[in-house]
């Protein structure tokens, strides 16, 4: 998350400037899911609406068949027109399902749909907010998964909530009313046979979610797998070590074939065993009610043998259906809680009612500056102090551990210190609206963050008010020119994921001249030249030194022969300034500077 914590962030200069609305209560999922939809409830309401009168064939046909059936079997006491009106009834409800089948789910879309787009721009603007500290806390693949697959699940959770279960129980209660009218003693069956046959087919479907659970991890284990091998695929071609990764690969994917195999084998028995325990407790409803009508108890017609075992049907699978969706709202609710890890976090950069900055100097006061990460006993930094006026170029250097990328992220706004101040031209920066300080800050890291799409888009982010002449000076003095123009399509060329059709050195040229691009005041080198070959350092070096002309310029580097220019080199140590001087100070004095000089030549 290096990466993240510098070039990426400072580039964004359009960021929301307070946080996301805290209706969002991971601890009431409802309550969260009816707030998310505030502003489409409209909408649902009328998809359920449209609903029920699509679904009116499944209620309505049982009753039109059992007063066919009626007419027919007793022709002397029904006239002729009561069969064509059953049947205009039931053809006229059959027909409507075409256009309200299309408003149901126009209606239902819009409504969910609008809030996947609205949630995850919600979220976005919540991640810009959030602290450096809280992406160290958590991994990339988990964040895109709250953002991707967790939304998703809150999305099927409305589908769910709004649709297939108001659905179910308006069906379970048309039944009980149809029976309650035309056989009300049935019930008493309905009451016994009913549960009977939903536990049945519960405890036979109970394996196949256990079995269902366990392959989806094997399958994630698979995908990571694929992922890693991706990854790996210059290592491993290095190595000459395809065919034992291919083999490493294929027991993966066989374990995952065989798995899947003996989950469709028990899919097929418990499918099967389920719709035959369904066909038995509709035979039985179906002989019982045609034995009463044989036997004349209960005033049951004919025609009600139809209906009671379609009614039973209907009653089963309902319920049924209700039990099935169960898992599928718990994760709807967990993703809720999820997304909240988010949504709720309290760990901001909160800039609102701060000092905005409509211009920097670039001088910086260091007072007593100490720094201690959470969790942790020691100092990253300790009674750090240094005076840097506008303009001035300090290089930090030091071994491993000596606290030089805290110092830079302190430096940026990224973490507040433990005790002591920082000071920009004179005001402590916790006093400042950090997003307006940082349109006047730029950072070229080693790891250089491009994004898939063209040069110039690359080049101007964050920037957009500029004109051509600007872009062209800007690459020039980043010694892009030359490069550029040999691409395909010049500017307008795609460049790839993170830039992948460049060379390390054109990458790190384009970042150079994004950071001119928006004429920074305040200037953070990290490590900027430390992966590039000599020829490439060479054209980077002649870069920076036009960037850091005239700007306060903050250098990290391991290579001492790249900071011998620094106004001042600060040598750290264990979190403590150990030498203060330029390059020919430093080495006169035969100190820690001097031993990492001579460890390079």
């Amino acid at each position: 998350m290096k990466a993240l914590s510098l070039e990426s962030v400072t580039a964004a200069s359009n960021l929301p400037k307070e946080s996301p609305p805290q209706e969002y209560r991971s601890e009431y999922p409802f309550r969260t899911l009816l707030y998310l939809y505030r502003q489409d409830l409209g909408k649902i309401g009328l998809s359920m609406a449209v609903y029920v009168i699509k679904h009116s064939p499944e209620w309505i046909r049982p009753l039109v068949i059992a007063n066919v059936i009626d007419i027919i079997s007793n022709p002397s006491t029904h006239p002729l027109s009561e069969l064509w009106i059953n049947g205009a009834i039931l053809g006229i409800s059959i027909l409507q399902n075409i256009p309200t089948h299309y408003l149901h789910i126009r209606f239902m879309s819009l409504a969910t749909r609008n809030m996947e787009s609205n949630l995850r721009s919600v979220i976005t603007q919540q991640l810009q907010l959030l602290s450096i500290g809280f992406y160290k806390n958590n991994s990339k693949g988990a964040l895109q998964t709250k953002l991707l697959r967790d939304v998703e699940q809150i999305q099927g959770l409305a589908t769910t909530l709004f649709q297939f279960v108001p659905s179910a129980v308006l069906t379970i209660l048309v039944a009980i009313v149809a029976t309650a009218i035309r056989a009300p003693w049935f019930l008493l069956f309905f009451l016994g046979t009913v549960p009977a046959a939903v536990i049945l087919i519960s405890i036979l479907r109970r394996p196949i979610r256990d079995r269902n659970s366990a392959f989806r991890q094997q399958l994630e284990e698979m995908s990571a797998s694929l992922i890693e091998m991706i990854q790996l695929i210059p290592v491993t071609r290095a190595h000459g070590a395809q065919q034992t990764e291919m083999e490493r690969i294929d027991g993966k994917l066989v374990t995952v074939k065989e798995a899947a195999v003996r989950l469709d084998s028990i899919n097929a028995i418990t499918d099967a065993s389920s719709w035959v325990t369904l066909r038995l407790f509709s035979l039985v409803c179906l002989i019982t009610s045609a034995w009463l009508v044989y036997t004349k108890q209960w005033a049951i017609t004919v025609g009600d043998v139809v209906l009671l075992t379609g009614y039973f049907d209907s009653l089963t699978n309902s319920i049924v259906q209700i039990l099935a969706v169960l898992p599928q709202i718990g994760k709807g609710f967990e993703s809720i809680r999820s997304v909240g890890e988010i949504m709720e976090c309290p760990d901001l950069e909160r800039n609102p009612g701060k000092i905005a900055l409509q211009q920097v100097r670039g001088e910086f006061t260091f007072e007593s500056l100490s720094y201690k990460y959470p969790d942790t006993e020691q100092f990253a930094i300790q009674d750090f102090c240094l005076q840097v006026n506008p303009g001035e170029t300090i290089a930090i250097v030091g071994p491993s551990g000596a606290g030089k990328s805290t110092l830079l992220s302190l430096i940026i706004g990224f973490m507040a210190p433990t005790t002591g101040r920082v000071l920009l031209d004179g005001t402590d920066m916790s006093s400042l609206d950090l997003q307006t300080y940082r349109k006047f800050l730029s950072v070229v890291s080693q790891e250089t963050i491009l994004f898939e799409g063209t040069v110039r888009e690359n080049i101007i982010y964050g920037s957009q008010q500029l004109d051509e002449e600007q872009l062209v000076k800007a690459i020039q003095d980043a010694n892009a020119l030359e490069f550029i123009q040999e691409l395909p399509s010049g500017l307008d060329t795609l460049i790839g994921e993170n830039g992948a059709k460049l060379s390390g050195g054109q990458r790190q040229r384009l970042a150079i001249a994004r950071a001119l691009i928006r004429n920074p005041r305040v200037l953070v080198l990290d490590e900027a030249t430390s992966s590039l070959d000599t020829a490439s350092e060479a054209l980077i070096q002649e870069a920076l030194e036009h960037l850091m002309e005239n700007r306060t310029t903050f250098v990290v580097a391991h290579r001492l022969s790249t900071i011998r220019k620094a106004d001042r080199i600060v040598v750290m140590e264990r979190g403590h300034i150990v030498e203060v001087g330029n390059h020919p100070q430093l080495l006169a004095k035969d100190g820690t500077y001097t031993q990492l000089h001579s460890l390079q030549i």
